[in-house]
């Protein structure tokens, strides 16, 4: 077997000779590590940052003077900016360069922690500071993806990708925890200081070690390039189409006119940008060719309800634990470590098989079994279950998604087309971002909905389940016999177990559409110069 040392030029000449790519064993160089290490530093800060503040919002809230809805788009409004952005940025990246967006990408990124940390005083520059991390996040997770996708090779991708997954999974399931630690023993603010050692690190390696070329022209025939109106079109409407379904159901009525009209205004507002995508762009930022077959939908379709699932969980388990186990945050945090313990080493073995045996969707199939058997026993979750119970639960659910983090990833770049490469790997980020933004706002309005209908039926104020992450102090002061904690505990449970069954529905429905997925050589070329 041939073996080619980093860069794309050597694997062409290995094919001039007469190897097939699966003769070839692609090793990386010290510029690769040095750039896949640089990506992975990152990556963990970026998935940390989503994360690190779900056992920190009712303490924010007091602290800013805000209300428990101004606590949920803390959290919200990050999400929705970083997925927004990402099919843009990554476009964007084709035209200006892929170290300059990156970089741009970290700088929005420290602006918006620079906001809100030190500056913030008040929710509203809060907000705007997180919708600025947003998008910065949204950049490095994109960029991070489509870099990968220029300098590794399909075949290798998931064992090198691993790193990259690995600290994006680790800074995912590390949040609550830090989070945690922080508001206990801290001040909520170190939530964002924590990321200015990563921005720093981002800020001085990206120039030195990320040298993919692009043509060199003007900055007018640049901006001339960009795709202003698809741009415009897609990102207004989806921010709307969020923000709507983030509102529907929890701070308005779903059939309220401020629910409807975001939605009915973000699906015109997509529906625009893909029309104009196919008929009018001249250099779509969407490429239609993405979504050319059956295969590529399903993969897609998987990304979105991975991102969907993982971030109900992340942020519904924790609760679980605070609310009915009555739990400080720094351990609502720590029961969590069950899913990272396996989560990643089953991303890592997946990465290798893969790797080794050119197959994906086996491991795509398997792992979507395993993480519908754990979202289903989530729901045998309850005030007295006992910890080895619990454990056994997570360690399922994290096993399954570690099979997924990687087989979907792969999968989706094996059946789109070898030019197609880099813009398939952002839109699989883009995706799976997205599914993470509706996953909490679907998550939180199953949770609003099915606990209220709770406390109705137990004779308690409705008004609870509005402010039910400030009501568990409430609940912790009371008599462990006191009938109305016990009732409560009762419309809490209920509601993690709508999320629960609502997550295990998605699982479900995620293996068949994957079984729609067709095997495509996982042998292919890259395109990219570096």
């Amino acid at each position: 077997m041939g073996r080619v040392e980093g860069s794309t030029s050597a694997l062409s000449v290995h094919l001039e000779q007469g190897l097939l790519p699966e003769e070839v064993e692609w090793k990386p160089g010290k510029k690769e590590y040095a750039v896949m290490i640089t990506l992975a530093i990152i990556s963990l800060m970026v998935a940390l940052d989503a994360t690190i503040l779900v056992s920190v919002l009712p303490t924010l809230a007091v602290d800013l003077g805000g209300s428990a809805s101004d606590a949920f788009w803390a959290g919200t409004s990050y999400l929705l900016s970083c997925a927004v952005c990402q099919p843009f940025i990554a476009a964007l990246s084709d035209i200006f360069g892929r170290k300059e967006m990156l970089f741009a990408s970290i700088c929005f990124f420290t602006l918006g922690t620079i906001l809100c940390a030190p500056v913030a005083k008040n929710f509203t520059v809060f907000f705007v500071g997180r919708s600025i991390q947003g998008i910065g996040g949204g950049g490095i997770i994109t960029m991070g993806q489509v870099i990968f996708a220029d300098i590794v090779p399909l075949r290798q991708r998931p064992k090198y990708f691993s790193l990259v997954l690995a600290a994006w999974a680790l800074g995912s399931v590390l949040g609550p925890l830090i989070g945690g630690l922080f508001v206990e023993h801290a001040i909520w603010a170190w939530c964002f200081y924590i990321n200015f050692p990563f921005c720093g690190i981002g800020l001085v390696l990206v120039p030195i070690y990320v040298k993919l070329t692009t043509a060199k022209t003007s900055l007018g025939s640049k901006l001339g390039r960009v795709d202003w109106v698809g741009g415009f079109f897609f990102i207004g409407g989806l921010t709307s189409f969020l923000v709507g379904i983030s509102w529907g159901g929890i701070q308005y009525e779903w059939k309220s006119v401020q629910s409807v009209t975001p939605i009915v205004a973000g699906v015109a507002g997509v529906a625009i940008a893909v029309i104009w995508e196919i008929y009018g762009a001249q250099e779509p930022f969407l490429r239609p060719s993405l979504f050319h077959t059956p295969s590529a939908l399903a993969t897609y379709a998987c990304a979105l309800f991975q991102g969907f699932i993982l971030f109900c969980a992340l942020y519904y388990i924790p609760f679980y634990f605070a609310a009915v186990k009555f739990e400080a945050p720094t351990q609502s945090g720590l029961d969590i470590f069950p899913v990272s313990c396996l989560l990643l080493p089953g991303s890592i073995v997946i990465s290798l098989l893969t790797t080794r045996t050119g197959r994906y969707r086996w491991a795509i199939w398997s792992g979507w079994v395993v993480t519908a058997i754990g979202c289903g026993l989530l729901v045998l979750l309850d005030d007295d279950t006992k910890t080895p119970v619990w454990a056994v639960i997570l360690a399922i659910f994290g096993i399954g998604h570690g099979m997924l983090l990687t087989s979907v990833n792969v999968g989706i770049q094996a059946v789109s087309r070898v030019e197609d490469a880099g813009r398939a790997a952002a839109m699989y980020a883009f995706m799976r971002t997205l599914g993470m933004s509706i996953g909490v706002a679907v998550g939180g309005t199953v949770f609003q909905n099915v606990m209220i209908n709770k406390l109705k039926e137990l004779g308690l104020p409705a008004s609870i389940a509005h402010d039910s992450e400030a009501f568990v102090q409430t609940l912790a002061r009371m008599g462990p016999q006191d009938p109305k904690r016990i009732a409560s505990i009762q419309a809490y449970l209920a509601g993690f177990h709508g999320v629960y069954w609502t997550i295990t529905g998605a699982a479900i429905a995620s293996f068949f559409i994957s079984l729609v997925i067709k095997r495509h050589s996982m042998d292919k070329l890259l395109e990219s110069n570096f």
